[in-house]
């Protein structure tokens, strides 16, 4: 199962009212497992970015100034996307934003049935707590000191360890089945722990008796007295 986890910094809260989508960062999960694959990219709003955001993510409108719009990366992104299912924190927002650009640029909306909220999944799991991604990673351990400013990459790959954990841990994904051979197939680049992790597919061989050894098995059988068997089929 492919799963994209992805975060998304903005100008604002509502895109409604103007505020556009500045960045975004995606990392690539089959079958919960990372397989290396990102995607990123900072755009130009074409609007001045407010303080109060800049604080927040700080791209500064210089620093965007030099930026491709939305609408001239967009098919690269949904290209990456693909259909997978999109995994983000309070995802209602970053859906929003994702698709009131794609709306912007003539492209079709992201259907909300590929949404998973791990926001949602959070409160399930620890009501009344505080819920944000910083007391998220904490609760379980997850290491952020690296985290000075928000920023879409790298909060997507802290969701992407807290999202394998608040959805079990690591275990439930090492599974056995014929799926798990498909990234290899695919010929995707795997890194350190995930290639450990990721098990090697091995097709069934065929199991048939041989000539000799039926011959020993009816042998057998009709060495047993009074069978059980033959009672109920006699």
């Amino acid at each position: 199962m492919r799963e994209i986890i992805f975060d998304t910094e903005t100008t604002g809260f509502d895109p409604q009212s103007g505020d556009r989508m500045v960045e975004i960062g995606c990392i690539e999960m089959i079958d919960r497992l990372e397989t290396g694959r990102s995607f990123h990219c900072y755009y130009n709003p074409q609007r001045l970015m407010p303080k109060q955001a800049e604080e927040v993510h700080g791209l500064s409108d210089i620093f965007l100034s030099d930026k491709i719009c939305f609408a001239d990366g967009a098919d690269e992104l949904l290209e990456f996307l693909g259909d997978a299912n999109l995994v983000a924190h309070n995802a209602q927002f970053d859906f929003n934003f994702l698709n009131a650009e794609l709306a912007l640029c003539g492209k079709k909306p992201i259907s909300q049935f590929r949404m998973i909220d791990t926001l949602a999944i959070a409160k399930v799991r620890h009501p009344g707590a505080k819920l944000t991604l910083d007391a998220l990673c904490s609760r379980y351990g997850i290491d952020r000191s690296h985290r000075v400013k928000h920023g879409a990459l790298l909060d997507a790959e802290l969701l992407t360890q807290l999202y394998i954990e608040l959805t079990g841990g690591r275990q439930i994904g090492l599974g056995l089945s014929a799926d798990n051979a498909d990234a290899a197939a695919s010929g995707l680049s795997l890194s350190g722990k995930t290639a450990a992790l990721r098990r090697k597919f091995i097709e069934p061989r065929a199991h048939s008796a041989s000539e000799e050894e039926l011959a020993r098995h009816t042998a057998f059988m009709a060495d047993i007295k009074d069978p059980l068997w033959a009672k109920l089929t006699g």
